[in-house]
Protein backbone atom coordinates (compact mmCIF):
# COMPACT_ATOMS: atom_id res chain seq x y z
CA UNK A 1 0.00 0.00 0.00
CA UNK A 2 1.08 3.45 -0.67
CA UNK A 3 0.12 6.74 0.93
CA UNK A 4 -0.99 9.53 -1.34
CA UNK A 5 -2.37 12.65 -0.84
CA UNK A 6 -5.11 14.43 -2.81
CA UNK A 7 -6.74 18.10 -2.81
CA UNK A 8 -10.71 18.63 -1.88
CA UNK A 9 -11.59 21.89 -3.72
CA UNK A 10 -15.06 23.61 -3.88
CA UNK A 11 -15.52 23.45 -0.39
CA UNK A 12 -17.01 26.63 -0.64
CA UNK A 13 -19.82 25.75 -2.53
CA UNK A 14 -21.02 23.46 0.58
CA UNK A 15 -20.42 24.06 4.14
CA UNK A 16 -16.50 25.50 4.10
CA UNK A 17 -13.65 24.34 5.96
CA UNK A 18 -14.34 25.51 9.44
CA UNK A 19 -15.74 22.74 10.77
CA UNK A 20 -12.97 20.01 9.18
CA UNK A 21 -10.04 19.20 12.13
CA UNK A 22 -7.13 16.67 10.96
CA UNK A 23 -7.65 13.23 11.20
CA UNK A 24 -10.97 13.16 10.66
CA UNK A 25 -12.36 10.75 7.82
CA UNK A 26 -13.94 11.51 4.97
CA UNK A 27 -15.75 8.98 2.60
CA UNK A 28 -14.85 9.42 -1.96
CA UNK A 29 -17.62 8.45 -4.11
CA UNK A 30 -17.03 8.24 -7.88
CA UNK A 31 -19.51 10.04 -10.25
CA UNK A 32 -19.37 8.00 -12.99
CA UNK A 33 -22.54 9.77 -14.36
CA UNK A 34 -20.86 13.22 -13.89
CA UNK A 35 -21.92 15.52 -16.99
CA UNK A 36 -18.94 17.65 -16.24
CA UNK A 37 -16.54 15.28 -15.19
CA UNK A 38 -16.15 11.38 -16.21
CA UNK A 39 -13.41 10.99 -13.28
CA UNK A 40 -15.23 13.28 -10.81
CA UNK A 41 -15.07 12.34 -7.09
CA UNK A 42 -17.28 13.54 -4.84
CA UNK A 43 -16.18 13.62 -1.22
CA UNK A 44 -18.46 13.31 1.74
CA UNK A 45 -18.32 13.35 5.58
CA UNK A 46 -21.32 11.84 7.57
CA UNK A 47 -24.10 13.70 8.86
CA UNK A 48 -22.90 16.40 5.86
CA UNK A 49 -23.08 14.71 2.75
CA UNK A 50 -20.76 16.55 0.18
CA UNK A 51 -18.01 18.81 1.16
CA UNK A 52 -16.39 18.80 -2.12
CA UNK A 53 -14.79 17.09 -4.83
CA UNK A 54 -11.38 15.68 -5.11
CA UNK A 55 -9.47 18.69 -7.40
CA UNK A 56 -8.79 18.07 -10.93
CA UNK A 57 -7.96 20.87 -12.89
CA UNK A 58 -3.99 22.21 -12.36
CA UNK A 59 -5.16 24.92 -11.25
CA UNK A 60 -6.82 23.43 -7.91
CA UNK A 61 -4.63 20.49 -7.30
CA UNK A 62 -2.48 20.93 -4.55
CA UNK A 63 1.18 20.64 -5.72
CA UNK A 64 2.40 16.71 -5.53
CA UNK A 65 -0.91 15.73 -4.74
CA UNK A 66 -3.09 13.46 -6.95
CA UNK A 67 -5.92 14.78 -8.90
CA UNK A 68 -9.31 13.10 -9.47
CA UNK A 69 -8.03 11.72 -12.36
CA UNK A 70 -4.94 10.09 -11.68
CA UNK A 71 -6.29 8.61 -8.38
CA UNK A 72 -9.77 7.46 -10.18
CA UNK A 73 -8.67 4.24 -11.38
CA UNK A 74 -6.86 3.05 -7.74
CA UNK A 75 -9.92 3.14 -6.11
CA UNK A 76 -13.06 1.55 -5.29
CA UNK A 77 -16.50 3.18 -5.88
CA UNK A 78 -16.73 4.31 -2.21
CA UNK A 79 -13.41 4.54 -0.44
CA UNK A 80 -12.24 6.44 3.29
CA UNK A 81 -9.48 8.93 3.27
CA UNK A 82 -8.79 10.88 6.18
CA UNK A 83 -7.80 15.08 6.27
CA UNK A 84 -4.44 15.84 6.55
CA UNK A 85 -4.33 19.72 6.65
CA UNK A 86 -6.96 22.37 6.36
CA UNK A 87 -6.49 25.32 4.96
CA UNK A 88 -9.24 28.51 4.23
CA UNK A 89 -10.61 27.30 0.51
CA UNK A 90 -9.86 23.12 0.70
CA UNK A 91 -8.37 20.42 2.01
CA UNK A 92 -5.45 17.73 1.53
CA UNK A 93 -6.53 14.42 2.52
CA UNK A 94 -4.62 11.03 2.22
CA UNK A 95 -5.48 7.56 0.96
CA UNK A 96 -3.73 4.21 1.10
CA UNK A 97 -3.47 2.97 -2.33
CA UNK A 98 -2.59 -0.12 -3.78
CA UNK A 99 0.89 0.17 -5.70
Amino acid sequence: MKKVYFTVSGTNFHHGTSFAKEGMKVILVKEPDNKFDFEAITVKMEGLDAIGHVANSCRTVTYGNYSAGRLYDKIEDYESAVIEYVFCDKLVCSINIKE
